[in-house]
């Protein structure tokens, strides 16, 4: 190992750890992992002691990110119940339909009216980027368990379904953009091989593996430690045959997720020890490798901080500040304001699911992406990624306790005026409740 790989590996070590010894503290703080992570990867990235450059590292790092984004897909399509989807289909359904297109047209305009540099599918890239969510950033907004379950399961289930429907429009956008990889390949070859092909693959390798550990626990051949240590696998094997045959990874590790839980689902095996029931349906044994996501992902905002947010702030200029800042309060709050109305929903909780859309993950990972296919306008693309994401991990981490708060204070007076309040009772019901 190198002088400076071994460095790197010390700087992400002492990070995480510190991080850990005082997670639980900040927990209930308004101060978040991504927060933490994404400061102190701006500490040891070129704006600070240049122990991590994009230039320098960009193999490992694309490594990193995309294995993070992959189970990242994979556990939220796992996660993904019908009870879920019941429970916030009034928000869910109408956040990723209208309120993704809405973010994404509305991204784009913004794009082409305040970033000049960029072409017109350049522009879109952007918005399509910047249009998944990524509640994780701000766990509080739905870990508050006085907020009503229907927006705690909407807010969830539209993060873990919009970041993979938006991965067809970051494919085609990227294929328009004259000069990229991907632009060679046609937008007839990036629908049939990422899209069609990459999904169908998912599906196939997903539901195969779930049937096969559904028998492997029927007939007590495999122990909870490598049921566990298959989800992994399956999510790999996913990722990789896609990537084998030119298409998409994340499209065909999304469509796994989904297909491998449905199957154990519906099989109802002999349930593992050790297994959450209650959380994730029928055993499905996704902890471990929601574990290494979360570990992952922690660590992708390290790297955020070093190789995009550091630099990105080093050149910053008025347009993209300006971008950023109208993206996270405007953009998309007046998307999903757009999306919910006619929903019968009361304005604070519309107010509440359209601020909490924030950016994280998926965003970086596809920003990353996009530079890696040579988009001419990689390095604006690139400062706008960092800089909306910086500040809604920013506004987004700070603002979700005390809102929760604020807002499940208001949802209880409400409830008990109305009983038959549309967001559902204080401690929830069949149809919107925990139960």
């Amino acid at each position: 190992m190198s002088g400076g790989a071994a460095w790197t590996g010390v700087a992400v070590a002492a990070v995480t750890a510190g991080y850990a010894l005082v997670s639980k503290r900040l927990a209930v703080s308004a101060v978040t992992a991504a927060m933490v992570f994404t400061g102190c990867g701006v500490l040891i990235g070129p704006a600070g002691l240049d122990i991590l450059d994009l230039q320098r590292d960009a193999g490992p790092i694309l490594v990193l990110v995309e294995a993070a984004l992959t189970l990242v897909l994979f556990t939220d399509a796992i996660e993904l119940r019908g009870r879920d989807l019941q429970r916030g289909r009034i928000l869910a359904a109408r956040l990723v339909t209208i309120g993704l297109l809405l973010t994404i047209a509305g991204g784009w305009l913004l794009a082409w009216l305040l970033l000049p540099s960029l072409t017109l599918w350049e522009a879109a890239l952007v918005a399509a980027i910047l249009a998944p969510t990524e509640i994780a950033v701000c766990r509080a907004a739905v870990a508050n368990r006085r907020v009503p379950a229907l927006v705690r399961h909407g807010l969830t289930v539209e993060t873990g379904i919009n970041d993979g429907l938006v991965l067809p429009f970051f494919l085609l956008f990227l294929a328009a953009v004259h000069g990229t990889t991907s632009s060679e390949q046609g937008l007839v070859g990036i629908f049939w091989r990422a899209l069609v092909l990459s999904a169908a693959l998912g599906l196939a390798v997903g539901g195969g593996c779930g049937w096969l550990l559904h028998r492997a626990r029927t007939a007590d051949w495999v122990g909870r430690e490598w049921s566990q240590a298959m989800v992994l696998a399956v999510a790999l094997a996913s990722y990789a045959l896609a990537a084998a045959i030119g298409g998409s990874g994340f499209v065909s590790a999304w469509a796994a997720g989904f297909a491998f839980a449905a199957m154990l689902r519906r099989g109802r095996g002999k349930p593992l020890g050790g297994v959450s029931e209650g959380s994730h349906g029928a055993g499905v044994p996704v902890g471990f490798a929601e574990s290494i996501a979360s570990l992952l992902a922690a660590i992708s905002f390290l790297v955020f901080g070093a190789v995009m947010l550091g630099p990105a702030l080093q050149h910053l200029d008025w347009q993209v500040a300006v971008y950023a800042m109208l993206s996270v309060a405007v953009v998309r709050p007046v998307s999903a304001a757009l999306a919910l109305m006619g929903s019968g929903l009361r304005l604070p909780t519309v107010a509440y699911t359209a601020w909490f859309g924030p950016r994280g993950l998926p965003s970086l990972v596809l920003g990353l992406l996009a530079a890696e296919e040579h988009v001419p306008g990689a390095r604006t693309l690139l400062q706008v990624v960092a800089v909306t994401v910086a500040l809604s991990v920013l506004l987004h981490g700070v603002s979700a306790v005390r809102l929760s708060e604020l807002y499940a204070a208001w949802h209880e007076k409400a409830a008990k005026r109305d009983p038959r309040l549309r967001e559902g009772p204080v401690h929830g019901s069949s149809a919107t409740g925990d139960g």
